[in-house]
């Protein structure tokens, strides 16, 4: 089993990829879901780390609906990612009604060649997650990053397992509150890989601004419980 870790910047990533994580998610602003680094980052951490990153596209918090302007902003974010030879790109678009805005992903996708391609987290908020996951295929996709439309992929497991059951050739990824003490039943399930953010507060951060670090601790602790 693999483990992504999500990182919110350079200190983290390089502390993932010092404890081991087999792969990397790169944003800012976990405490708001994730939106995409800024160029400084961006170009750090490339110069950094040399395990698989992939980078989150998504031009601000809130809802997946976007504008002309902003999936413009997101096309170009892509290929700057590509320009700096990153490995994978994480992103989605759905429509007002709650649906996947399967063009846009597809634009998306297509622009992300010959980048690997992960739909994000906006699967769980779709009203019906086994059609989206039928125009997820039908388009390419290969992987899907969910909590199972739950806040935490442990409650979501059960939906997680149904989905997967019926994918052809898409793989499902958990993630959402996924630690050391529950990592173990994802694998158990047949997962291969999971994505967590194994972070804790930063030690010169107040706490009301939600500011964290990549644990390295609990990263090795899951990995000896992934691994073994």
């Amino acid at each position: 089993m693999e483990l992504e870790i999500c990182c919110n910047g350079l200190e983290s990533a390089l502390i993932a990829a010092e404890a081991g994580a087999d792969r990397i998610e790169l944003c800012t602003a976990l405490h708001h879901g994730g939106i995409t680094p800024s160029v400084e980052i961006l170009q750090s951490v490339r110069e950094q780390i040399r395990i698989p990153v992939y980078v989150l596209i998504r031009p601000r918090s809130g809802d997946f609906v976007y504008s002309s302007k902003e999936f413009n902003t997101m096309l170009e974010c892509v290929d700057f990612c590509i320009s700096l030879g990153y490995d994978g790109i994480v992103s989605g678009v759905l429509s007002p009604n709650f649906t996947i805005d399967v063009e846009r992903t597809a634009q998306l996708l297509a622009a992300s060649k010959p980048l690997d391609f992960t739909f994000h987290r906006a699967f769980d908020e779709v009203i019906n997650p086994e059609l989206a996951l039928a125009e997820l295929e039908e388009i390419g996709v290969k992987r899907i990053l969910s909590s199972g439309q739950e806040k935490s992929a442990a409650d979501g497991l059960r939906l997680l397992q149904n989905l997967q059951s019926k994918s052809k050739q898409l793989v499902f990824m958990p993630g959402a509150g996924i630690n050391r003490h529950n990592v173990l039943s994802f694998k158990k399930a047949g997962f291969s890989a999971v994505h967590a953010s194994a972070s804790k507060p930063m030690a010169s951060d107040k706490p009301q601004n939600g500011q964290t670090v990549s644990d390295k601790e609990e990263i090795r602790a899951m990995l000896n419980i992934i691994k073994r």
